[in-house]
């Protein structure tokens, strides 16, 4: 009996460690698998999110959940919002978030950007600034691109790209100081939540995000559809009541 007991563990030990056993779980390990882009509506605007590990969830969620909310508007130009990363890897954002990216924007065929929106980073203040591959591709982008957009520490990103040299622009508040020092001949102002100066926004950042995108949305698409959008996610909207600065 014993020798029977032996011989039946013996068989379960060695059938579990087969290497040529196939998981029900994998039947497609071994296809390869071709990349599937998101579907996007050719009467909308597209609006690109330009992420990295180190990106701030509310920079990048704020304005995609106002944005990706205008397709349920009626009668107007809606999004098509979609993010571009430099790699087809998961970016872990700081919180601890993992996002897979719709695009690459090193190798992908890209669609014309209408608006880009810069989300703040880990390392938008050093090392973020140094990738000019990154920046190349900003300025690439703002060549076509109806609105360029930065949340917090984004509007680093966008003045060594050199966009901001002859606009007024704005970030975290705490920052201003350093984007001062960083950039000196930058007009960089204080006490305003967002900075709209010809096609370029720049924002405060943080939860105040959601204002420069109703902003935006505001300046689209007319009062009735930002408070509406701002209604869907339980925000009081008035524009008269937000620190801002318009340069006409």
């Amino acid at each position: 009996m014993k020798n029977i007991i032996f011989f039946f563990t013996f068989f379960i030990v060695v059938s579990c460690n087969d290497s040529n056993k196939v998981s029900p779980f994998d039947n497609n390990r071994n296809e390869s698998k071709t990349k599937e882009f998101p579907k996007l509506d050719p009467n909308r605007y597209n609006v690109a999110f330009l992420i990295m590990d180190g990106v701030y969830n509310t920079e990048l969620t704020a304005p995609f959940d106002i944005f990706q909310h205008t397709i349920f508007r009626d009668s107007i130009k809606a999004m098509n919002v979609f993010t571009v990363a430099n790699t087809d890897e998961p970016i872990t954002s700081f919180e601890g978030m993992r996002i897979l990216p719709d695009f690459n924007y090193t190798k992908d065929s890209l669609p014309k950007i209408d608006i880009l929106v810069v989300p703040s980073a880990e390392h938008h203040l050093d090392t973020d600034l140094e990738d000019e591959v990154m920046l190349d591709f900003i300025r690439k982008v703002d060549r076509e691109a109806q609105f360029i957009t930065s949340h917090c520490d984004g509007a680093f990103v966008l003045a060594k790209a050199g966009l901001l040299d002859n606009v007024v622009s704005t970030t975290f508040p705490s920052d201003i100081d350093q984007m001062r020092d960083m950039f000196p001949k930058l007009d960089i102002r204080k006490d305003v939540l967002f900075v709209h100066d010809g096609k370029y926004i720049t924002s405060a950042g943080g939860a105040k995000s959601f204002e420069a995108a109703l902003y935006l949305s505001e300046h689209l698409y007319g009062k009735d559809i930002a408070e509406s959008l701002a209604k869907g996610l339980v925000i009081d909207w008035d524009l008269k009541n937000v620190p801002h600065l318009i340069i006409e």
